[in-house]
């Protein structure tokens, strides 16, 4: 993408030739023609490749695969198994287990056997939680540079975010910066603390 942009560039601003273009670029004119007729690269198109050894255990691992679906979660057969299975039954099937296993694992994709993907979703009361954190700023003072410590409070539920800066960080300090913050944050026991 970052090609064609610089064709595209280069064409409008610079060379002004395809063959021009091309030549500083050095890519074909063909590839320039396409930068200047869209600005996002064509797709690629992946070939469907035969599977001639694979082709003979296709009906074999897909039965496995298909039994698979009514057996428990650990009884079902992993893709090594599978492979042993094939060697034992199949023994005219000669097919290398990786073959196997990048087969068992699209088939498994396809048919939905594959974990599925989880999440648990946070909520959070109003007040409720906060993260607050000190991190290290410059700041200039009379003309002079000096670090400074910034303390950040931000809160779980709405996202919104208090910054000051101080001389020092140390515990003491937070304490005090806790004991005047809203009397809902001050109110509120379940704080979380990160450090860095």
């Amino acid at each position: 993408m970052e090609l064609y942009e610089q064709i595209r560039r280069e064409y409008e601003h610079g060379a002004g030739t395809i063959r021009a273009v091309a030549r500083k670029l050095g890519v074909h004119r063909r590839e320039v023609r396409k930068a200047l007729a869209s600005a996002m690269p064509a797709e690629r198109k992946i070939p469907e490749r035969e599977r001639p050894k694979l082709a003979a255990a296709i009906p074999f691992i897909d039965a496995i695969l298909e039994a698979d679906r009514k057996a428990p979660r650990k009884q079902r057969h992993t893709a090594h198994r599978i492979w042993m299975r094939l060697r034992r039954e199949m023994p005219e099937a000669e097919v290398a287990e990786s073959t196997v296993r990048r087969y068992v694992r699209a088939r498994k994709a396809a048919m939905g056997l594959l974990g599925h993907e989880t999440f648990v979703p946070q909520s959070y009361q109003l007040g409720g939680e906060a993260q607050v954190d000190w991190y290290e700023g410059w700041a200039e003072f009379d003309g002079e540079a000096r670090k400074t410590y910034v303390f950040c409070l931000r809160s779980m539920a709405s996202g919104g975010a208090f910054h000051r800066a101080y001389p020092h960080a140390t515990q003491q300090d937070f304490w005090k910066r806790m004991s005047w913050l809203s009397p809902i944050l001050v109110a509120c026991s379940a704080f979380c603390f990160t450090t860095t």
